[in-house]
């Protein structure tokens, strides 16, 4: 059966796909990928080194952004493609100096203030699980450190627009997105869809910026479905 491979976003590691990994990997094989590289063609070229063969490949925000790197230089590889709250357009200007800053902030031991003031509160929609998510976002975001987050703000800052590469998606693509998303707002994975037609949308409700986390029972069936179709 073939690998599934799941690209963690910004500041990630595996627990961000934990109810997932847990459910799918009773079926197949499910290799979470952290990437540390400083470009987006060096991340995807890690991704495409460290497994054999076809892949399902999917990922979260900047994971997301990854996998259509990857899906750009190697779409033969890819048999599916799962792309969630993500974005296929180049990093504002605007946010350039804002990374800049903040990747200096981090090395001066500012980490946990940088994801709790600046990065999360735009994570997440309210709820009573809110606070309990927040807190291991800032808990994966420490596990990593500034050497991660100074790679992966670069490799953000500096990505091309990646729109073209969605005319490549494979029939089994899957486009999902949390309905109240603020950071990847909905209208953005309107328009991946447009780029990729055969694409399956969805939507999970009472969700933000990180369904799996969020909705992980919603977010897991529509996987699981994405995988058996």
């Amino acid at each position: 059966m073939t690998p599934l491979v799941l690209i963690q976003g910004f500041m990630c590691d595996a627990r961000l796909f934990a109810p997932q990994i847990a459910e799918l990997g009773k079926d197949r094989e499910v290799l979470p990928i952290i990437s540390t590289q400083q470009s987006l063609e060096d991340m995807a070229a890690a991704i495409l080194d460290s497994v054999s063969g076809p892949i399902c490949l999917g990922g979260l925000s900047m994971g997301g952004i990854v996998a259509m790197e990857t899906l750009r230089i190697a779409s033969d590889r890819i048999e599916r493609l799962a792309l969630m709250d993500t974005t296929p357009l180049a990093d504002a200007r605007e946010n350039h100096e804002i990374r800049n800053r903040q990747i200096k902030d981090v090395w001066n031991g500012k980490l946990a203030e940088v994801m709790r003031d600046e990065l999360k509160p735009a994570y997440l929609v309210e709820s009573e699980n809110k606070n309990r998510i927040l807190e291991l976002c800032t808990d994966m975001a420490e596990c990593l450190g500034p050497e991660v987050f100074e790679a992966q703000s670069l490799a953000l800052r500096d990505r091309k627009d990646l729109q073209k590469s969605l005319a490549l998606a494979p029939v089994q693509t899957l486009i999902l997105h949390g309905a109240e998303d603020r950071l990847c707002p909905p209208q953005r994975h309107h328009l991946m869809h447009r780029l990729a037609p055969r694409a399956t949308l969805v939507s999970i409700p009472d969700s933000g910026h990180l369904p799996t986390l969020e909705q992980p029972a919603a977010t897991t069936a529509a996987l699981a479905a994405w995988l058996a179709d």
